[in-house]
């Protein structure tokens, strides 16, 4: 019994020690991933809504503390008469029960007094609902839309027109995601093309959806518009300071809703005009002839980049796919001599849309990426898909 009760106690102290080295190793990884503030995103022990740079962000600020501060003055007031009145006026202290039935001077003090503080709150908020509402005379015109799981950005009116991409999270932040390993204060929140606009001027975001209900947020500019597929919404904000802002998509849109953030960088005008420059010399040079003949080595080199800023997160950068995910790395499909069926799901979709349509991508990186999956992996196939077969395909 002597040598029970010594194993047993010689198991509690190993467990014990286990215990306190797993504890310091946490406390240590909580050291070493310790967060800055962000500016235009998330603070450290942030309580208050993010710091507004937009006159609706303000008049949001002014609103939330206000009703805040009401709602606690008549929760104060009622409880202290509730308490009073019933540590006043108890059976102990020799109080008999009053036996009345109604008070019409209650009745009506208890029914106006709400209304008047409902309708008086419901004014104040009424006021900013419809100035956030006010799209008209704005300076520039987005449409932001929706996809699983990405924005995609088009520049329809004013400085920019014609400029449109798509903005995805940072590759390397996926990496991380995977590997367990945050980093940085802008974790989960870095873009590889964030949402360019000038300061001081009003822009006009035009919301819509490729697949399911996303919505487009940004706090610090006091924003949050509903993007629905078959449906024109819109907001609008006038950033009064120049810098990096941060959202995410706030609707529950799928598996990958925490990899889906916004990123909106606000530059002077002078900043802006270069960056529109910039942007449409970028846009002409991947303007590919679509009647060009590429090479094998060409369009796999050019998939690779197509299918590791697109595909991957779901198929995985080794093409095996995950749970109901479809591998494609010896997938039926991908090594079909028929190049038609797998071209035709890129355009399309399938699944319901659990494999969302590629329209958006130009027909050379549609033709890049279906060639890299042919010939990558496991897939030697030797087939390659050249860019005016997608256009032949899109008719």
């Amino acid at each position: 019994m002597m040598t029970t009760m010594h194993t047993h106690r010689h198991s509690l102290y190993r467990r014990s020690a286990q215990l306190s080295l797993g504890l310091g190793a946490l406390l240590s990884s909580g050291l070493a991933l310790a967060v800055n503030d962000l500016p235009g995103g998330p603070k450290v022990n942030q309580l208050n809504l993010h710091e507004p740079v937009t006159q609706i962000g303000v008049q949001q600020h002014f609103l939330h503390n206000f009703m805040l501060v009401v709602c606690l003055a008549i929760f104060v007031a009622v409880f202290a008469v509730m308490f009073y009145s019933i540590l006043k006026h108890r059976k102990s202290l020799g109080h008999k029960p009053a036996n009345f039935h109604e008070s019409v001077a209650v009745e009506i003090a208890w029914t106006v007094v709400p209304f008047i503080i409902v309708i008086a709150m419901g004014a104040m908020a009424t006021r900013t609902v419809v100035a956030m509402k006010d799209t008209t005379n704005a300076d520039l015109t987005i449409k932001a839309t929706g996809y699983q799981w990405k924005w995609g950005y088009d520049y329809l009116k004013g400085e920019g027109e014609g400029i449109a991409f798509l903005s995805t999270l940072d590759a390397s932040h996926r990496v991380m995601s995977d590997a367990g390993k945050p980093a940085g204060d802008n974790y989960l929140l870095a873009v590889d093309n964030p949402l360019v606009v000038p300061v001081d001027k009003k822009v006009r975001i035009v919301t819509t959806a490729n697949d399911v209900i996303h919505a487009w947020m940004v706090p610090s500019l006091g924003v949050k518009q509903d993007a629905i597929p078959g449906f024109v919404r819109d907001t609008w904000f006038r950033a009064e300071k120049t810098g990096d802002f941060y959202g995410q998509c706030a609707e529950l849109c799928g598996k990958e809703h925490a990899y889906m953030p916004i990123h909106v960088r606000v530059v002077s005008a002078e900043d802006y005009a270069k960056w529109v420059e910039g942007k449409k010399k970028e846009m002409a040079a991947l303007a590919d002839d679509p009647n060009k003949v590429w090479t094998l080595e060409e369009l796999v080199a050019r998939g690779e980049k197509v299918y590791a800023a697109n595909c991957s997160a779901c198929h995985r950068p080794d093409g095996k796919g995950a749970g109901p995910i479809k591998a494609l790395d010896g997938s039926l499909l991908v090594t079909d001599a028929d190049k038609n069926k797998q071209i035709q799901i890129l355009l399309n979709g399938a699944a319901n849309g659990a494999m969302p349509a590629w329209r958006t991508l130009s027909d050379t990186e549609i033709a890049a990426v279906a060639t890299y999956t042919k010939n990558s992996w496991g897939n030697k196939t030797g087939t390659l898909v050249q860019p005016s077969e997608i256009v032949a395909a899109r008719k």
